[in-house]
């Protein structure tokens, strides 16, 4: 969880014209009392997909140290933008701690204490997984909030980051099959957030942020970003701009505007990513190739043309309709201009024709498992 992106770096105030911008969660109260921090936060939001406010394990320190095997080295996951991340086990039923091998495993992800933004991007999370439940994110499970140490605890997602399995060296590639169903988990869970009553808007998808469980399906992770979106008949919401080089909007990089559009133009990215095996940002592959979509960009439109992006990993085990089609997808939702950009339904609907079958599970039964 949180920005484990390798080379992507955080775009963070990157011109002195957002300082005057709302920040992203400007209203939240940094006291550390999560029942007045979630009280600031809290928006009610209605969909018939979600639940009501979802009842969160409060975990003492004490219990997550147990967990964690007091936070051991060989307990360690992974590291984030503010919060490292251990596997730790816990009782299925009460939650109480267990001994490894016993009960369920979960992520437990520890803010680091020196992370004020961190604290903000906590506190996010708890009141936006809190609230809500799909598929198609990541279930929290529970929170620790004693003092200054502030943990949250998730499930565990069995196969790790997509990011992983795109780019990392020595992991088997991922079948085309596989490929568009994690494309269609991912419309899936952005379209439940963008047709809430109350939208939200992700703002943070990426690679490393699309887990996968033992059978790959993917799930959205780390809200810590995630703010509502506009109301009445606003277009945008203004923010500083926060969130990985190569994957934010245009237009929310230039001014600070931000909608469900800039959703939609990051997940075109994906969409690159999963078609090319290519990250969004290489400083390795030179200037006219560092930007996977200044350089596929003019592939797209060109059906033949299009081939040349596809991942030679893949040894040509896909369908070309289906690439050709999804990469027109793919250069509808990197449009500059946020209002010729398709909505996640549009998107959803287009991909759903492409579902196929796959028996990704039976290939990957002697892979071991990876963690976030």
């Amino acid at each position: 969880m949180g920005n484990c992106a390798g080379r992507s770096a955080k775009c963070a105030n990157s011109s002195s014209a957002f300082a005057s911008s709302k920040k992203s969660l400007d209203s939240i109260n940094t006291s550390n009392s999560i029942a007045s921090s979630k009280t600031t936060l809290t928006t009610s939001f209605k969909s018939d997909e979600s639940s009501p406010i979802v009842s969160l394990k409060s975990f003492t320190l004490n219990e997550l140290k147990s967990a964690a095997r007091n936070f051991r080295s060989d307990s360690y996951l992974g590291e984030g933008g503010f919060g490292i991340v251990f596997k730790g086990w816990i009782d299925e039923n009460s939650y109480a701690p267990t001994k490894p091998g016993v009960g369920i495993v979960v992520a437990i992800k520890k803010l680091k204490r020196e992370s004020f933004q961190g604290h903000k991007e906590w506190l996010a999370e708890v009141t936006y997984l809190g609230q809500l439940r799909h598929k198609n994110l990541v279930k929290l499970i529970g929170y620790c909030s004693e003092s200054d140490n502030k943990l949250l605890v998730y499930e565990y997602m069995q196969r790790g980051s997509l990011e992983n399995h795109l780019f990392k060296r020595g992991t088997q590639q991922i079948s085309w099959a596989t490929r568009v169903n994690i494309a269609i988990d991912v419309a899936h869970g952005l379209s439940f957030l963008h047709n809430l009553e109350t939208q939200v808007i992700y703002r943070d998808l990426k690679g490393s942020n699309i887990l996968l469980d033992a059978d790959f399906n993917a799930k959205l992770s780390d809200f810590g970003l995630a703010r509502n979106g506009p109301t009445g008949d606003k277009t945008h919401v203004s923010t500083r701009v926060v969130g990985t080089r190569g994957y934010a909007a245009p237009e929310y990089v230039a001014t600070g505007h931000l909608s469900v559009k800039s959703d939609i133009y990051s997940f075109g990215v994906v969409l690159l990513e999963l078609l090319s095996g290519r990250r969004a940002l290489d400083d390795g592959r030179g200037a006219a190739e560092e930007s996977l979509v200044d350089w596929a960009i003019p592939f797209l439109d060109d059906k033949r043309r299009m081939l040349r992006i596809m991942d030679t990993r893949l040894e040509g085990c896909y369908s070309k309709k289906g690439a050709q089609s999804i990469a027109a997808l793919a250069l509808e939702c990197l449009q500059d201009d946020p209002r010729n950009r398709p909505n996640m339904n549009e998107v959803l609907a287009t991909l759903e024709q492409f579902r196929v079958p796959t028996k990704e599970q039976t290939n990957y039964q002697n892979f071991p498992s990876e963690g976030r």
